[in-house]
C-alpha cells in the first residue's frame, strides 16, 4: 500500500500480532484496519518549534531592524571618525533572535556592558562594546598610537568610564536618528557594568534581538553588540514589516533630506564656460604664433555652442552681446547624442 502508517496504527498492528495465538500460520481472521481517520496531507502544516528560542520576531521585521540598524552604523561610524580625528568603520555583521541568558554567557568577562532606556518605551536595552575596541579607543582619546597597546583583562576604571560615556552618548545621538522614523525614542545611559552576568533588566529565558557590529580603527578591530528585548519594542513591532519601513521612508526621510540639500546647494557658486571651438595644431606652428595670426577650426561660425558647468557639457546655446558684455543664450539641455 502506497499509504505510510502513523505511530498508533503501528502500535496497534504489533498488538494484534502478539495478541494472535494462532502466529502467521493461524486460522483466526487478520484484524481489518482503515485509514479513513487519518487527514490528507495537504491539510496538515507542520512546522519545527524549539521551545527554547521561540521566534517572536517576523523575518519582515527582522529584515527592517537590520535596515534601521545599518544607517545606525554609518551614522554611529562617521561621528566616530569625527570625534576620534581617525577612520572608524562600523557595519552590521549578523542580527538574530535569542534568549537572554544565551547573550549573557556569549559575552566576555570583563567587558563594557551599558544599559540603556528608551522613553517612551518601557524597559532598557543593553551595548556591549568588547574590551579588544574600547582599550584602542580610550587610547586614541589619551594621545596614544596604539602601536603595542596592551589589552588587559580588567574592568574600566572611572577615567575609563567617563571617555566611554562619550563614545555612548554619540552612539545614543545615532540612534536616535535612525529610529526616528519608526518613533521619537529619547536614549539615556542609565548603568555601566563590567560583568555581564549581574544584569538582569529581563527574564532569562525572554527573547531577544541581539545586533552585532564589526568595528575597525586602523589596525585594530573589535566588536559591538546591541541587546534590545522583544517586551521593549513590542508596542512598535507592527511598524517595523520591511513595506511600512521603506514606504515611510521614501515618502518621509528622502523629502526632507532633499530639503535640506536644497537648502544648502542654492547659495554655492558654480564656474560656467563655453568653448568656442577644438582643433589641434603642430608644435612648430604653436612657436611661431604671433599677434594677429588667426587659427583656422572645422566648426562653422553659426554652429551652436556648449555651455559647461564646472566642466561638464550641460546646455546648448548661441554666443552673443548684450549691454556691452559678452553671454550665452541658453536654447536647450544637451542630449548625449549630441555631437557640439
Amino acid at each position: 500500500m502506497s499509504d505510510v502508517l502513523d505511530q498508533n496504527e503501528v502500535d496497534a498492528l504489533l498488538a494484534a500480532v502478539e495478541s494472535d495465538p494462532g502466529g502467521p500460520g493461524g486460522s483466526q481472521q487478520p484484524r481489518v484496519f482503515t485509514l479513513d481517520r487519518r487527514p490528507l496531507a495537504d491539510e496538515v502544516e507542520i512546522r519545527d518549534y524549539d521551545f527554547k528560542r521561540p521566534e517572536r520576531v517576523s523575518k519582515d521585521q527582522m529584515r527592517a531592524l537590520e535596515t534601521l540598524h545599518e544607517s545606525f552604523s554609518r551614522n554611529f561610524g562617521a561621528a566616530l571618525s569625527g570625534f576620534l580625528r581617525t577612520i572608524m568603520e562600523v557595519k552590521v555583521a549578523n542580527i538574530e533572535q535569542m534568549t537572554f541568558s544565551e547573550f549573557t554567557h556569549s559575552l566576555p568577562n570583563p567587558t563594557c556592558f551599558n544599559l540603556i532606556t528608551c522613553d517612551p518605551l518601557e524597559g532598557s536595552v543593553c551595548m556591549e562594546i568588547s574590551p579588544l575596541i574600547i582599550y584602542p579607543v580610550i587610547d586614541r582619546l589619551l594621545g596614544g598610537s596604539n602601536a603595542d597597546l596592551f589589552i588587559p583583562q580588567r574592568p574600566l576604571t572611572a577615567i575609563e568610564m567617563r571617555l566611554v560615556s562619550k563614545i555612548i552618548d554619540r552612539a545614543m545621538s545615532s540612534m536616535k536618528e535612525s529610529w526616528a522614523n519608526v518613533l521619537d525614542i529619547r536614549f539615556q545611559l542609565s548603568e555601566t557594568e563590567s560583568n555581564p552576568a549581574l544584569v538582569q533588566i529581563v527574564p532569562p529565558n525572554e527573547v531577544v534581538v541581539v545586533v552585532g557590529f564589526e568595528m575597525k580603527m586602523g589596525g585594530r578591530a573589535g566588536t559591538m553588540s546591541l541587546c534590545i528585548p522583544y517586551n521593549v519594542i513590542e508596542p512598535v513591532i507592527e511598524k517595523l514589516s520591511n513595506q511600512t519601513w521603506a514606504a515611510y521612508k521614501r515618502s518621509t526621510k528622502d523629502r526632507v533630506l532633499r530639503g535640506r540639500l536644497t537648502g544648502h546647494l542654492d547659495s554655492a557658486k558654480l564656474r560656467v564656460s563655453s568653448v568656442l571651438a577644438d582643433t589641434t595644431i603642430r608644435v612648430s606652428d604653436l612657436r611661431n604664433l604671433e599677434v594677429g595670426d588667426v587659427i583656422l577650426t572645422e566648426k562653422p561660425a553659426n554652429a551652436p555652442l556648449t555651455l559647461q558647468v564646472e566642466g561638464k557639457r550641460k546646455f546648448i546655446g548661441q554666443l552673443g552681446q548684450y549691454k556691452g558684455n559678452r553671454v550665452f543664450k541658453v536654447q536647450r539641455t544637451i542630449n548625449p547624442k549630441d555631437r557640439v
